[in-house]
């Protein structure tokens, strides 16, 4: 394993585009006990004008070779995921993988074991678990408000009608939007319900010259429950972002969590409402004739790097675990095979 004390943590960065810079190097440089020591990429002034005078290499490789290394934090396209975390853990290192995990389940499982094997974390980046929208939900069915859920509908729309050139809508294994934006849809089903019986699954191409996925629906079966995961990216005003029907009451949401914006332009993680949502944004349980307010819960992306800082230093529970990476990818393989087949796929067929 690398050199950390029982106090640090030294991390590796593969990758400095949006993800690396955005939601991993923004966080990181905000906790103590991590620090980023080197980063893969060729953005040498970028990255030093942003995190110090710090190592910048050509590849993963140079990296691995570093043994005060500890944490190695993979951001780059899907396809290359399961190569380097492979490298990484044979080299003795902690990683976190930005979702999807892989492109196979098996790929992801083989990584578990190996992790198990080696005595490391393995550890997939699904930081939208913290969201406030999600911290709500999951709030409101775990204290029963809204009694036992019939139908749980969650939807991440864009309005993207012009295909762009870059990896994501590429014709390419890991590419299109039901890896990317479905990742986060799936996973946070699965922590609610757990894994579904079955799927029938509607995956597709729609906008003009799309080489990838870019509109997925999913109906997850349970037994009375249904999960709807919706994701359309010729959307110029979407529906609720969650629609949730219980035995009590519903609730229905609106909006999407502003982390990501807000890291985006550049703000602190720690500022004191950085995770709070907008009140116009509120949802509403609602009855037959009665309509609450419902104020949003706190949401917090550096949660998941605190999760992890615990389960490194003093073997706390890992914040996303590999198997829980790996079922995800199972459901989307689940789904692309119903969609291709026209049929009802049992998960485990």
């Amino acid at each position: 394993m690398g050199g950390s004390s029982l106090k640090n943590i030294n991390v590796g960065i593969v990758g400095y585009g949006l993800s690396g810079k955005t939601f991993h190097a923004s966080l990181l440089k905000e906790i103590k006990e991590f620090t980023i020591t080197s980063v893969v990429s060729s953005r040498v002034e970028e990255i030093q004008q942003d995190l110090g005078n710090i190592e910048v290499v050509k590849d993963i490789s140079e990296l691995l070779h570093n043994e005060l290394i500890d944490l190695v934090v993979i951001t780059t396209p899907s396809h290359l995921h399961y190569e380097m975390v492979k490298e990484s853990l044979l080299a003795g290192k902690h990683v976190v993988v930005e979702k999807p995990m892989v492109i196979s389940a098996s790929e992801g499982v083989e990584l578990a074991k190996l992790a198990e094997d080696k005595n490391l974390i393995l550890s997939v980046y699904h930081n939208r678990r913290w969201d406030n929208d999600f911290l709500t939900v999951q709030k409101l069915i775990s204290t029963g408000e809204i009694g036992e859920v019939s139908v749980f509908e969650s939807q991440f729309n864009r309005f993207r009608p012009e295909v762009k050139n870059r990896w994501k809508e590429k014709a390419q294994p890991g590419g299109g939007t039901l890896y990317d934006l479905g990742s986060h849809l799936i996973d946070q089903a699965l922590v609610l319900f757990g894994m579904p019986k079955s799927i029938m699954a509607d995956v597709q191409a729609q906008r003009e010259g799309s080489e990838a996925v870019d509109y997925f629906h999913l109906v997850l079966i349970y037994d009375q429950l249904r999960v709807i995961l919706h994701s359309g990216s010729i959307v110029p005003r979407s529906g609720p972002r969650y629609q949730v029907h219980g035995s009590k009451k519903s609730y229905i949401k609106y909006g999407l969590d502003g982390q990501e914006d807000k890291l985006r332009s550049g703000l602190s993680p720690l500022e004191r409402d950085f995770g709070s949502d907008q009140p116009h944004f509120y949802g509403k349980i609602l009855t037959e004739t009665s309509s609450e307010e419902v104020v949003t819960e706190h949401g917090s992306y550096l949660n998941y790097y605190y999760l992890l800082r615990d389960s490194i230093l003093s073997g706390g529970v890992v914040p996303v675990s590999a198997y829980e990476g790996a079922r995800v990818i199972q459901v989307i393989e689940a789904a692309i095979k119903s969609s291709d087949e026209n049929r009802v796929v049992y998960i485990n067929e």
